[in-house]
C-alpha cells in the first residue's frame, strides 16, 4: 500500500515536472515574439525621426554671461535639445554689407558648450532696407537684401546650424507690415532665401514661417481692404498656389493649446493644438506628405485665477494642467502624427522684461530667477527617461541615439536627399540601446574613411575583428566610396536590451546612416522540446491512472 502511494507520488511529480517544462517552453517562445517593452517605434517622414523636445529662447536679450551660461544648462539638464532662437537681422547687418557677429558668435557658443542644436529664426530688417521707418518687421524694400543677409549668415555658421527658419508669422499684423494678406509676397522672400541657402549650404534645412493660428478676421482699418490677420489655412493654401513648395524643406507651425486640453478634436472654426492636423491635410492636398512638421511655439498659459478676463489672451489653464498637457500633448501626438518631428515649447526662461501684469509672463518653464516651474520638471521627466529601439530601421537622429563629439549631418547623395551623421573626431561617440535579436549599422566606406571601435553591453562584439589590443572594430575604408553598407554588429543575442558604443579612431572619417534592428522571423515552434515533454506527461498520466485504479481493486 506505501509502494502504490509512492508510486503515484513520483508520477505526479514527474508529471508535474514536464508540465511546468512544458509551460516555461512554450511561453519563452511566446515572449520571443512580443513586442519590445517601452521601446520606440520607426519613423519614415524625413526630418521627424528625431528627439521631439526643444524650447524658445531669448539669449538675444540677456546681458550677463553667467544667466546665459546656465539657462542653456538648464535646459540641458531637463532634456531639452533644440534651441529655437531669433537672430536679428538689425542687429547684425545694421549697414549694408557691414556686420557685427560677436552677440551672435556667443549665442552659438553657448547652444554650443551644451550640445544643443540651434533653430535659428532669421528676421526683424534693419531701417536701411525700409523707406517706411514706422514698423520695425515689415519686409525689406529689396528682397535680394534679405537674401544677402541669409547668405552672410549662413556662410558665417556653416557646421554649426544646421536649421534656419526664414520670417515669423507673415500673416498677422505687424509682422508682415501692414500687408498681413500678402502670401504671394512672403512666397517671393522665400523662394529668395531658400535658394540663397542652399547656395551657401547645401546641407542647410529651410524651415518656413510659422503662421500665427488666427480664424478668419475683419479688416483693421474700417472702410478699407487692409486687414489685421489672415486666416493660417487659408494663407498656407494660397502660399502653395503661389508656389511655395519648393523652398522649404519642414514646415514650421504653431500648436497652442489655449483654453482646450490636447485631446479636443479640430474644429476649422476654433484654435486649439488639434488644429495642427488641419495644417497637415493642406500640405497632403498639394503632395507635400513627405515633409515634416516641426513646432515652432507650443503650450499652455497658467495665468494666475484672479487674472483679469481681458488680459487672457491665451487662455488659461492651473498648472498642474500646463504640466500635464505640455508632456502628453508631444507624447501622443508624436505616436498618433508619423510626420511630426520637433516640439518647441514656448518657452524656456525670460530676462525680465515681461513683467507678471501680462498673461505671457506665465508660459515660462523657468522663473527669471532661475526656479523651475512644474511644467520644467514634468518635461524633464519625460525627456530624459531612456529611450529603446525595437524592430526596425532607425535615422541616427533618433531620441535613442546619444551623439556625443563633432557629429555634422550631411546629405547623402546616394539616397536622394537623406542625410548621414559624419565626423572627423577621435574619440566622438554614438550609444543606444536596442531590443530584439540583433543589429546592423548603415554607414559608409570609401577612400576617406577611417575606423570605429564597437562595443556591445561593455564587451567585445563576436562576429567583428579585433586590433591589437583585442578591441573590436569596424574598418570602414575602402577604394571606392559605398553608402550603406550594413554592418552586422550583434547576431543571435537574447532578446532584450542591449547597449551598442561607436568610438571614432584617429583617423579618417566615420559617417553613421541609419540603425537597423530586428528579431529573427525564422525561429520555429520548439516542436522538439514540446513533444517529447507532451509524451512523457501522457505517459505518466496514463501510469498514475492505472496505478490508481490497481489500487482500488485492491481493497
Amino acid at each position: 500500500m506505501k509502494l502504490a502511494r509512492l508510486y503515484r507520488l513520483l508520477l505526479a511529480l514527474v508529471a508535474l515536472a514536464c508540465l511546468v517544462g512544458l509551460s516555461w517552453t512554450i511561453s519563452n517562445w511566446v515572449e520571443s515574439y512580443s513586442p519590445a517593452p517601452a521601446a520606440t517605434a520607426p519613423r519614415l517622414v524625413p526630418d521627424t525621426d528625431v528627439n521631439p523636445y526643444g524650447a524658445n529662447f531669448f539669449l538675444d536679450r540677456e546681458v550677463e554671461d553667467w544667466k546665459r551660461d546656465r539657462t542653456v544648462r538648464m535646459a540641458r539638464e531637463a532634456g531639452i535639445v533644440w534651441a529655437k532662437q531669433q537672430f536679428s537681422w538689425e542687429e547684425i547687418e545694421k549697414r549694408k554689407n557691414q556686420y557685427e557677429w560677436d552677440k551672435s558668435d556667443q549665442i552659438v557658443a553657448n547652444f554650443e558648450k551644451y550640445g544643443l542644436q540651434i533653430i535659428a529664426r532669421l528676421d526683424r530688417p534693419p531701417a536701411w532696407a525700409r523707406k517706411d521707418k514706422n514698423l520695425a518687421s515689415a519686409p525689406p524694400d529689396n528682397l535680394n537684401d534679405y537674401g544677402d543677409f541669409v547668405d552672410a549668415f549662413i556662410r558665417r555658421y556653416r557646421g554649426r546650424i544646421h536649421f534656419i527658419q526664414i520670417w515669423n508669422e507673415p500673416n498677422i499684423f505687424p509682422e508682415w507690415g501692414n500687408r498681413p494678406v500678402d502670401p504671394a509676397g512672403y512666397a517671393a522672400l522665400l523662394q529668395i532665401a531658400y535658394t540663397r541657402a542652399k547656395a551657401a549650404d547645401p546641407n542647410i534645412r529651410v524651415l518656413s514661417a510659422p503662421l500665427a493660428i488666427t480664424t478668419p478676421g475683419e479688416p483693421w482699418a474700417p472702410g478699407t481692404t487692409q486687414w489685421r490677420a489672415m486666416d493660417d489655412l487659408d494663407y498656407l493654401t494660397a502660399l502653395y498656389k503661389a508656389g511655395a513648395k519648393d523652398y522649404f524643406d519642414i514646415l514650421s507651425a504653431n500648436a497652442f493649446g489655449l483654453r482646450a486640453s490636447p485631446d479636443e478634436p479640430a474644429d476649422r472654426t476654433k484654435l486649439n493644438f488639434q488644429r495642427i492636423a488641419l495644417t497637415r491635410q493642406v500640405m497632403e492636398e498639394f503632395g507635400d506628405a513627405n515633409k515634416a512638421v516641426w513646432i515652432n511655439e507650443y503650450g499652455w498659459n497658467a495665468s494666475p485665477p484672479d487674472f483679469d478676463l481681458d488680459k487672457l489672451i491665451w487662455g488659461r489653464v492651473t498648472e498642474q494642467q500646463q504640466a500635464d498637457y505640455t508632456v502628453r500633448g508631444i507624447v501622443e501626438a508624436r505616436t498618433k502624427w508619423p510626420w511630426l518631428g520637433v516640439v518647441n515649447i514656448w518657452y524656456f526662461r525670460q530676462v525680465g522684461d515681461l513683467t507678471p501684469d501680462r498673461s505671457d509672463y506665465y508660459f515660462r518653464m523657468v522663473d527669471v530667477d532661475f526656479t523651475p516651474r512644474l511644467v520644467y520638471q514634468r518635461t524633464k521627466q519625460a525627456a530624459t527617461a531612456s529611450a529603446t529601439m525595437g524592430p526596425g530601421l532607425y535615422q541616427e537622429t533618433n531620441p535613442a541615439v546619444n551623439l556625443t563629439g563633432n557629429w555634422q549631418p550631411r546629405l547623402d547623395v546616394k539616397d536622394s536627399g537623406g542625410r548621414e551623421m559624419v565626423t572627423r573626431q577621435p574619440g566622438a561617440r554614438a550609444v543606444f540601446q536596442f531590443w530584439g535579436d540583433g543589429v546592423d549599422l548603415l554607414m559608409r566606406r570609401g577612400p576617406d574613411e577611417g575606423r570605429a571601435w564597437v562595443t556591445l553591453d561593455g564587451q567585445t562584439v563576436p562576429n567583428l575583428p579585433l586590433d591589437a589590443n583585442r578591441h573590436s572594430y569596424i574598418e570602414l575604408s575602402s577604394p571606392k566610396d559605398e553608402w550603406q553598407v550594413r554592418v552586422p554588429v550583434a547576431r543571435n543575442v537574447s532578446r532584450s536590451v542591449h547597449t551598442v558604443e561607436l568610438v571614432v579612431g584617429q583617423n579618417g572619417e566615420v559617417a553613421l546612416d541609419a540603425i537597423a534592428v530586428y528579431t529573427d522571423g525564422t525561429r520555429e515552434f520548439p516542436w522538439t522540446l514540446v513533444i517529447p515533454s507532451s509524451l512523457v506527461l501522457v505517459l505518466a498520466g496514463a501510469l498514475f491512472a492505472r496505478s490508481l485504479l490497481g489500487s482500488r481493486k485492491t481493497r
